[in-house]
């Protein structure tokens, strides 16, 4: 298990690497967290959510994210609520003090089961901690850190993060705030983030090991430029400190498309992003005041766990009028999920999950509303995606997480509507979109339901895995969890509302393609499409196209390998796999 002596030391990487590297050597490996805190949330093959570094855990293990991974999952909603997802679905909001005083009591229940499921399944389950180990006001309720390690029998290894400093206090005063069994557990040490000299490092390195009794397992040197996924807004907030927000005038005179994302407060899936910043041809800006506005090429409004406090956000700091201007002007705006709810007439909230208000004027740009509802829809997406002024459609996938619905209140039959060779549509009709807008997406209305996710699905999934593990990994899944905690989970039939067959439309452009919105997270991933439309972009200012742009997933996969291959280098895997009762 890898813990941590603070947050942001860099444990989810490190878990990311280990799997990678257990699964180079030919053993199945699963990653597991059993609580998780980010706004950065990742959608299941069978469309339940959990937190965005589990899945991305995963991925370099070459497998598909199961709930078991991240059984619970909080996602802040406002100053001390958050959202607690349970096995992929909403619980409900709870207060911290509610949640802790209620809720957790009978959380361990749950994670014990889903661990003791994935251990069944694979070879080594790769555990990783939440914040520090020595929270001494949180250690009775704790799930996540030394109690999680003792369920599962598993050594502990203390990451540290050199970059900030202290790291030599941070580690001796946590091992001294434990309790003597759990610094027992505590098998090794890595330092993480190490920039310089190594011979400088060791007379360091010594005296800790003299003074814990405890080795040093390894001294990671900083990597930079990795390219893989961060969980929360405080990881976003640090990379754009590190590299300074960039100068509006000096990005658009580099020979770049400038595009402008706004920074909600509550920004979510900022991930979206991600494929942009790979871009070669491409510099992204994150901007929360009007005076940072330039002229950018394109401006992107992100997700949003609060979309009206966010709206109302930008409306108090004049960014919701410097972006209208900005349309009025034809630039090119693009709206994901949060952000496109805000494109629309009327934001209604009668049950008052996003604020105190029942109703908010959206933008207007379009002629719908948006009615948030208890209710959350996670699946994941394929379809057939087109926006004016691109050559040709697209096929795209993705993942959608939102309760808010769009009602429309066209009744006028699209001209030219690019999709109509596309077949019967169902729910969000393209025939009820007026003739300045387009749908932007048919997906394929083949969602899972509760007949998909029977205990034989793993089979399907991990077909090299031993057949008869995997049919019974998730057998009987929630027998042993408390009723209470199960209450808000809804089937994946209800979340598809019945759809089988056939087409939806969803999400809009305008009738030439410069402003476009979608709920479909990762629409940016889909690489065909990215680069027809940015070179579109490219296009307004008089550039040639790219022909070849950036294949994201390649990269990734890549960026998995270079950083397995650097834990490699720099820890010594063979006592680890020692520590683990394993062979190397």
């Amino acid at each position: 298990m890898i813990q941590g002596t603070a947050s942001d030391v860099g444990k989810s990487l490190l878990t990311a690497a280990i799997c990678r590297i257990l699964t180079e050597d030919g053993l199945t490996a699963a990653p597991f967290k059993s609580q998780n805190m980010s706004l950065n949330s990742y959608v299941t093959w069978d469309g339940k959510e959990i937190g965005r570094a589990q899945g991305m855990q995963a991925d370099a293990c070459g497998i598909l994210a199961t709930t078991d991974m991240n059984p619970i999952l909080l996602k802040p909603k406002k100053d001390m609520v958050s959202q607690v997802i349970v096995h992929g679905r909403p619980l409900g909001d709870f207060q911290a003090r509610v949640y802790r005083e209620e809720v957790l009591k009978e959380a361990g229940v749950i994670v014990q089961a889903a661990l003791r499921r994935l251990r069944e399944a694979y070879d080594v389950v790769v555990l990783e901690g939440a914040g520090s180990p020595a929270e001494i006001n949180l250690k009775d309720r704790d799930i996540v850190n030394m109690r999680a390690a003792a369920w599962a029998d598993a050594p502990v290894v203390l990451a540290a993060d050199i970059d900030r400093g202290g790291v030599f206090a941070s580690i001796v005063g946590t091992l001294e705030l434990l309790e003597p069994h759990e610094r027992d557990r505590v098998c090794g040490f890595v330092i993480n983030k190490f920039r310089g000299d190594l011979s400088l490092l060791q007379p360091g390195l010594d005296w800790l090991e003299a003074k814990t009794g405890k080795p040093v397992l390894g001294v990671v040197p900083y990597l930079p430029n990795l390219g893989l996924e961060d969980e929360d807004s405080l990881s976003l907030d640090q990379a754009i400190s590190t590299a300074g927000r960039a100068d509006a005038a000096t990005v658009r005179s580099n020979g770049k498309l400038d595009i402008a994302v706004l920074r909600l407060p509550h920004i979510s899936n900022f991930t979206d992003i991600d494929p942009l910043q790979a871009e070669s041809d491409v510099a992204v800006r994150y901007i929360t005041a009007v005076e940072q506005w330039g002229e950018p090429d394109a401006v992107i409004v992100p997700g949003s766990k609060n979309t009206v406090d966010d709206f109302i956000g930008l409306q108090s700091s004049g960014l919701a009028d410097r972006l209208e201007r900005f349309r009025r002007d034809g630039g090119h705006i693009v709206g994901i999920c949060g952000g496109f709810e805000m494109f629309g007439e009327t934001l209604l909230d009668p049950a008052h999950s996003e604020s105190d208000r029942d109703v908010t004027p959206g933008l207007g740009w379009f002629p719908f509303e948006v009615r948030f509802a208890a209710e959350k829809r996670t699946v994941r997406v394929e379809g057939t995606g087109a926006i004016p002024g691109l050559p040709g459609t697209y096929r795209v996938a993705g993942y959608e997480i939102h309760t808010g619905a769009v009602l429309w209140k066209a009744t006028e039959a699209p001209g030219g509507n690019v999709h109509e060779e596309a077949g019967r549509l169902a729910d969000g009709r393209a025939d009820l979109f007026p003739v300045s807008v387009r749908p932007f997406l048919l997906r394929e209305c083949r969602f899972v339901t509760d007949e998909d996710t029977d205990e034989d699905t793993d089979e399907d999934k991990n077909e090299d895995k031993d057949e008869e593990k995997n049919e019974d990994k998730n057998e009987d899944k929630n027998e042993d969890e408390n009723i209470q905690m199960n209450a808000g989970v809804e089937s994946n039939e209800s979340a598809a509302a019945g759809l089988a067959s056939g087409y939806e439309a969803e999400g809009c452009a305008s009738a030439d393609g410069r402003v476009w919105g979608t709920f479909l997270h990762g629409v940016l991933h889909n690489d065909d499409f990215r680069r027809a439309w940015l070179n579109r972009l490219r296009a307004a200012r008089g550039w040639a196209p790219l022909e070849d742009g950036v294949r994201f997933q390649a990269l990734r996969e890549q960026a998995f390998s270079r950083l397995a291959a650097h834990v490699r280098q720099h820890v010594d895997i063979g006592k680890l796999k020692a520590m683990m009762g394993l062979s190397n």
